[in-house]
């Protein structure tokens, strides 16, 4: 399992922007996308040979100054430029908001009572390693038939990519499994021993369909979106996600689903045995 991660995340946002959006000429048509590493290179003011060494994970302790170019240079968003910084702190032993910590079961009874107003809409709580800690009624609706509540706790990535009825459950699974992917990499990832713990658990289990993963996707979830879910009573279901994080001490997100059109909604509140209309759908 590779342990480059700031190689692989500066790579994959390198591939990713585009020279217009760099502020570059677009010159002549490109047979690989995104950015040169000489591009990047001028950009941030660095020679070639270094960006080449970050990539390839022989320097892995750029100075806060060089961070600071790369990010200009690639367009980095605040979350990205976040995530970054944490890499790097990472590579140095120095991150210590998470890493080491036992990850967080504890539910704190405002976040509880929040689930609680939610309803009826599908909600739950997880923690850096995927395990669901707390959920909406209607959000048992939605996950307990698929089988996503089994395991005491349950856990999102340890479903999706060793359990036969998430291939089922999600008709885009690979998309499902990408995000599993960086979402239990966002942050210090091997640094953190709980969470190297469940990466070799799954390299094993789930072998290339994690790991071939794990070497490609920097740690970056979408934080919202759309997806879509096979339910045994509702059928298809097209759901709009949002994750909310909790402050750094929860170590902790909420994700919250709502209906993505009109036939979903029907669907929930037929699940739910309620009148139509109550959770109506997105625009």
């Amino acid at each position: 399992m590779s342990d480059n991660e700031l190689g692989i995340f500066l790579r994959t946002r390198r591939e990713a922007i585009t020279p217009a959006r760099a502020g570059l000429p677009a010159g002549p048509r490109r047979r690989t996308p995104g950015l040169r590493r000489t591009e990047v290179a001028t950009l941030a003011g660095v020679s070639v040979e270094y960006v080449t060494r970050l990539e390839q994970g022989r320097d892995r302790r750029p100075s806060v100054q060089v961070l600071s170019a790369l990010a200009e240079a690639l367009r980095l968003t605040p979350s990205e430029r976040i995530h970054l910084h944490r890499l790097t702190k990472a590579a140095d032993g120095g991150f210590t908001c998470m890493g080491g910590a036992s990850p967080n079961r504890t539910v704190r009874p405002t976040v509880q009572a929040l689930l609680e107003r939610l309803e009826p809409t599908p909600a739950v709580l997880l923690n850096r390693l995927g395990e669901l800690l707390a959920w909406t009624e209607a959000y048992d609706r939605l996950a307990g038939p698929v089988g996503l509540l089994d395991g005491t706790p349950p856990n999102l990535v340890r479903f999706v990519f060793t359990d036969d009825r998430a291939r089922t459950a999600y008709p885009d699974w690979d998309r499902i499994a990408d995000e599993q992917v960086a979402a239990i990499k966002q942050g210090p990832f091997r640094a953190d021993p709980h969470v190297a713990v469940l990466a070799d658990e799954l390299t094993v289990t789930a072998g290339s369909d994690f790991a071939g993963r794990v070497e490609r996707i920097p740690g970056l979830p979408e934080s919202r979106g759309i997806e879509r879910l096979v339910h045994p009573e509702a059928g298809e279901l097209r759901l709009a996600y949002e994750t909310l994080e909790l402050p750094a001490d929860d170590d902790q997100r909420l994700m919250v689903h709502l209906p993505a059109d009109d036939a979903t909604s029907a669907a929930l509140d037929r699940l739910a045995g309620r009148r139509p209309g109550l959770l109506r759908a997105l625009a």
